[in-house]
């Protein structure tokens, strides 16, 4: 006799565990604990074997005879129903290990780990706010460029085109980990060139004229927030490295026996030497005081074991006045790039190795770190006294247009 619903529901736990017949081999298994639930007894190759199907009431009675009839479906075409859900769930745990989101987190942790703290939750921002969402579950050789497309296209239409051509390049980075570990055969980012609006190229607010500047390292100096800051947005003028870099110095950066700052560049990864000039170390000198028992230089208000926020000198700027339009602190590299190349006269090349970028000779050879070092050492410390110069005819009223070109 068929089962019904109400017989299910009435079905009590025994000593031990019996079973309700239905049709076709399905049953209802009552556990000595309570438990109910369907199971399919078959015959494949001449040996009795079991199949479940879940437990009621989270698989009703009809859903449990449509499961049975799938599998009798298989065996009259000679598919082992047992097999075949077994090879399905291997096959689902694949596509989930190999699934977008879990080789996008792979490659975060394998290939980000070295960048800088601000640039890792840029980027995890980017994947779980854009690219999780829509295509986050797909198996990764399953996505093709439309399906990425339909999420950059997500993010373009709010307006924010740079933010979508960034999201495609780590969508990229992502794939080609993925074919590099053997788990993705091509990347598909490339077929999307010209698909996306093109971004408008900005450039990070910066005052490059004397005047100006003067008036900045006036207020800078007056600046009456805290002294760690202040020694912040001072040395951010006078070693015009990226802010990153900034607030991530450490006092064993130091190399006191050359007068020097050792870091690695942030974008470049090479090691990147700052000479000191004579103000610079007043400054961290008065510093040392008051942060030296810590690893950082610029070490974080909520506590010594990390650094600075990278809101920190952007806030204080804010706070003297400079908005976002005006001066950012990624300005301070431009400033420097404008007036020693346009005031002082310096060769570019200099500059550009003392700014870090990556400079490379007549026959394509990228400059090693102490290149040029003895004129970046005097460079600096001329920009330094320029600095001082322009201060000073700031707070006279006075700022002329000197000629301090080099001999």
């Amino acid at each position: 006799m068929p089962l019904t619903d109400r017989a299910i529901k009435a079905a009590k736990a025994q000593n031990k565990d019996h079973k309700l017949s239905d049709e076709k081999g399905l049953f209802l298994l009552v556990t000595k604990t309570g438990s109910k639930l369907f199971k399919l007894k078959y015959r494949f190759h001449g040996k009795e074997k079991k199949l479940s199907f879940g437990a009621y009431p989270d698989i009703s009675l009809r859903e449990a005879r449509e499961k049975r009839d799938d599998a009798r479906k298989l065996l009259a075409n000679g598919i082992d129903p047992s097999a075949q859900k077994k090879a399905v769930k291997a096959a689902d745990k694949l596509n989930t290990e190999n699934s977008f989101q879990a080789l996008a987190l792979e490659w975060f942790n394998t290939k980000q780990a070295d960048k800088s703290e601000g640039h890792q939750r840029r980027v995890k921002r980017n994947i779980e706010a854009y690219l999780f969402p829509v295509i986050g579950h797909h198996p990764i050789n399953d996505i093709t460029a439309p399906i990425i497309l339909d999420a950059l296209r997500q993010i373009e239409q709010r307006g924010t085109v740079e933010t979508a051509h960034r999201t495609k390049q780590i969508a990229g980075q992502i794939f080609r980990f993925a074919i590099a570990t053997g788990r993705a055969e091509r990347d598909p980012t490339p077929d999307l060139k010209g698909a996306l609006k093109t971004p408008v190229k900005r450039h990070f607010a910066a005052i490059t004229e004397p005047k100006d500047a003067g008036r900045l390292l006036v207020a800078i100096d007056t600046f009456t927030g805290t002294y760690t800051v202040k020694a912040a947005l001072q040395l951010s003028a006078m070693f015009f490295c990226r802010p990153g870099e900034l607030r991530h110095m450490k006092w064993n950066d130091i190399n006191h026996d050359e007068q020097r700052i050792e870091i690695t560049a942030e974008k470049t990864h090479q090691q990147h030497i700052i000479p000191i000039s004579k103000q610079a170390l007043t400054i961290l000198n008065a510093l040392y005081q008051i942060t030296g028992n810590g690893e950082y230089i610029f070490p974080s208000a909520r506590g010594r074991s990390r650094c600075m926020s990278e809101n920190a000198v952007r806030v204080a700027l804010r706070s003297m006045g400079y908005d976002n339009e005006t001066m950012t602190p990624h300005g301070f590299r431009a400033m420097a790039r404008t007036l020693l190349d346009e005031v002082l006269n310096f060769r570019v090349e200099w500059i550009e190795q003392q700014l870090a970028h990556a400079v490379k000779d007549a026959n394509g050879r990228a400059y090693n770190r102490t290149k040029h070092l003895a004129q970046r050492t005097e460079m600096m410390q001329k920009w330094a006294d320029y600095l001082d110069q322009i201060k000073a005819q700031a707070l006279a009223g006075n700022v002329i247009s000197a000629n301090f070109r080099q001999a």
